[in-house]
Parts: structure tokens; sequence; C-alpha cells
């Protein structure tokens, strides 16, 4: 199986890396990277005619189009891990890097990686497994109907360990016809290998990044577990043992339950989508030792933890240019624009999801800034009322705080978070804006670092 044809395109490892490697190549983001600019005027336009149709037609429409993705069961045994990490190093201009970063996924890691010209190779993956007649609300139904496949995957790939998600919370119009098998290397694959002999410059560094989030997770065999629930505003305890919230949503949904029965967890795992196996790690390190490069470590608890500090970084760095300060992009998953933001000299914050927690961290950051003039917010619309999300309304409250202009940036605020036309239309908004700056000369990594270190919760040092 082509791994073009295995691995999910509406996933935040896919996006990150179309975004990072287009901007390497000096190009923009237009359609979340999918299609040609040129497409995106009728894209929007026929996306946005879904905004008019009910609310269960627009989730049924969403959910297929994430189905049509997705690999059926009885191929999952024709998944190569070699050929997943060809796919993922193929989208990088063939030059040397001052920078490899290599490990978890993560918006504003791209941010940093744009700013000194380097490359990021994810630890992770999304391989959507198609399935039918297993209800979301049903996580023991789902293990049973796709477990042999999983088995088969791991059994298949031994560099490779299988994290099983199933989150019928944020991800219940996805999981209706297919399931989440997030792939892990837990060594470095010979892709990767190979592209750090060939494309790291001389003198240059490998940086290992490590989000040392956990789940609770139940172990179905050897490098094979099964992850119940996900980060989001929802608790690992809420997953397990129900409550309100919980009720509230499944009640929403016309769910026959008010709780979930999901499998006894036995132990805990790197969180599926954003965790680094640490294994990984070890096999930079030995990777790096015998020949003699510069292997460091960069650590953080979450993964929202980079974003006040890349933030702060890019405006120090623009700052250090004689360029205004006072532009602040939000971006949301994998609606992110490191072009876009450098050409327009805006000061990039990522959220991980539009949720209450996530924008009080940006409210959070907000009140220890100097106030910015003008404040854009992306919003990734998953079509799902889930736990804890933050309305249009709340976030235009956060971009009022501007102190010139403040708003939502190519989203239908009646609509979210069912506006599928934004995926074309935020990209749209972001090259109007008039001020244009010069991508400038790339940021020193050693200067980078220093920024970093020393910031609450993050830790950049040698790998030892």
């Amino acid at each position: 199986m082509k791994a073009s044809k295995a691995i999910a395109s509406f996933d935040s490892a896919t996006g990150m890396l179309r975004a990072l490697s287009r901007f390497l190549a000096g190009r923009d983001v237009p359609a979340l990277g999918k299609l040609p600019a040129a497409f995106e005027s009728p894209l929007s336009g026929l996306l946005g005619g879904l905004n008019r149709l009910p609310v269960a037609v627009r989730e049924r429409a969403y959910a297929v189009s994430g189905w049509a993705e997705a690999i059926p069961q009885h191929r999952v045994g024709e998944v190569r891990s070699d050929a997943l990490a060809e796919w993922v190093t193929g989208h990088y201009p063939r030059r040397r890097y001052p920078v490899i970063f290599i490990g978890s996924a993560n918006g504003a890691l791209v941010h940093l990686a744009a700013a000194l010209d380097a490359a990021w190779l994810p630890q992770t993956l999304l391989l959507p497994v198609r399935r039918r007649g297993v209800a979301p609300d049903d996580p023991r139904g789902d293990l049973a109907a796709v477990g042999e496949a999983g088995r088969t995957l791991v059994a298949s790939n031994p560099d490779l360990v299988l994290h099983h998600m199933h989150d019928p919370n944020q991800d219940r119009l996805m999981i209706a016809g297919m399931t989440y098998f997030r792939i892990k290397w837990h060594r470095l694959p010979a892709a990767y290998r190979r592209f750090i002999r060939d494309h790291l410059a001389p003198g240059g560094m490998l940086v290992g990044v490590d989000c040392t989030l956990r789940w609770p997770t139940t172990r179905i065999d050897d490098r094979y577990v099964f992850q119940f629930g996900a980060l989001g505003d929802a608790t690992p305890e809420e997953y397990r043992l129900g409550g309100p919230r919980v009720a509230g949503l499944l009640a929403r949904y016309g769910s026959p339950v008010r709780r979930w029965d999901p499998p006894a967890a036995d132990g805990d795992s790197p969180e599926a989508e954003w965790g680094t196996d640490p294994t990984l790690l070890d096999d930079i390190r030995a990777f790096a030792g015998p020949r003699g490069l510069d292997a460091q470590l960069l650590r953080f608890d979450t993964p929202q933890r980079l974003s006040p500090a890349v933030a702060d970084l890019y405006r120090t760095w623009y700052a250090d240019r004689g360029l205004p300060t006072g532009r602040l992009l939000v971006e949301s998953f994998l609606l992110l624009e490191p072009w876009w933001a450098l050409r327009t000299g805006s000061v990039p914050y990522w959220t991980v999801f539009g949720t209450q927690a996530f924008r009080a961290h940006l409210e959070a950051y907000l009140d220890a800034s100097a106030p910015y003039d003008e404040i854009r917010i992306l919003l990734f619309n998953h079509g799902t009322d889930s736990i804890g999300l933050a309305g249009a309304q709340d976030w235009r409250c956060t971009a009022a705080r501007a102190r010139k202009i403040g708003l939502l940036t190519g989203v239908d605020a009646a609509a979210y978070p069912r506006d599928f036309a934004s995926f074309v239309r935020s990209h749209r908004a972001l090259s109007k804006i008039r001020t244009r700056c010069p991508l400038p000369p790339s940021l020193d990594i050693t200067s980078a670092a220093a920024a970093l270190t020393g910031r609450e919760e993050i830790v950049w040092r040698p790998m030892r």
C-alpha cells in the first residue's frame, strides 16, 4: 500500500509536516496544502454552501470526507513502516538544514523550525482504518472490531508501536465509520537516518522533541495499547467514570447511554497524538554519538507549553529587526501558516484545540504580554459540540482585547464548529492582509535555545 493512501491528511502531524515543508520550499499553505490556490475560491463557495444545510447533514458530510481517506481493514497488513518514513522525508526540499527536529507534533515547534530554517520529522502518524457497525460510544466494540488488524500491523512492522485511540468526545463524527491507529516509531527508521546523513548541515544540530504527556491505556499486545479519550477539556477521569459533562454530551447526541464503558486501564503510555515514546530518544542518542553529531533534547510537559515561549521569541526577533511587534496570529490544531505569519509580521501563537482550557492559556499569555494592536484568530472546525468547547463569541471576546483590530479570521461564527469552508477561507483571509514584510535571514539556533531555556516546564539541554 502506498504511504500516501494510508496516512490521514486531516491529522495534526500531516498538516504540520505539510505547512513546514512548503514553507521551506518558499510556499504558503492554500486549502491546507492539499490544492493549488486557484481552487480556493470555488472550493470555498462549495463548502460554504454546506453551512445552509441542516446540522445533521453537515456532520454527515464531514464524517464521509474522513471515511473516504480510511483504509480497509484487510489491507492494514500491507502498510510498511519504511514506506511511511520515506513519505515523510519526501516532503522536504533536497538541501542542507542547520537543525533537524525529530519527535512530537507541535504547532509552535513548526514556527520555531521555520524561524531556524529547520526540518522536522514526526514520530507519530495517524492511520485511519475503516470499520462498520460500531457506535462512537462503544469503545469495547471498537477494540473488538479492529483488534486483530492492530495485531497484524505491529507484527508486520517491528519498529512501530501502535496507539489505538478512541475519543467519542472530540472525534465522534469521524469514529462513526473508522478507527484511529496512531503509530509511533520507537527506533529511527532507515529513511530518517538517511535524511539526517544527507541533509543535516556540517556542524548542525539534531534535536529530539520530547512531549512527556501521558494518558491511561490498556495493553493489548506487545507494542499495542488502547487509549480511550484524548487531550482536551474532558479529563481522563471523566472519560472513564463519567459525570455531568459526559452525560450532557451523550444526551445532546441522542446516545442511549449516559457514561462510557471502556476497557479497564492497566497503566499509562505516551499520549497517542502528542506524547513522545522515549525509546526513540534513546535511538537518536545512539545514532548521534558515534557520528559526532550535536544531539540536543527539547522537553516539555504538554503541547501548549511551547506556544507562549515561541510567541515571545518571535516578538523579540521582530523587535531586533526593527519591525512592529503588535500583530498576533492565533492558530488552531492544523490550521497554521508559517509563511504568512512571517510575511505579515505576525507573532504566531498556536492553540491545540478551540476549548475553554486552551483559550484560558491564551488569555494568560495576553495578561502577561504587552498589548497587541491586532489579534486575528483562526478556529479549527471539528464538527462536534464537544466537552469544554469555547464558542465563537468567547473567542471574539479574546480577539477584542486588541487595541485596534480584533477578529475571527476566515470563520463563519454562526456555523462554528461546523464551518468547514474555514479550512479554505482562513488562508485567503490571511493572504489579504496588506502589510508585507520580507522573509528574514534564519534565526540563530544558539539564541533560540537560550530563549527557551529556563522557561517554565521547558528543558533544552544536550542529550545524555
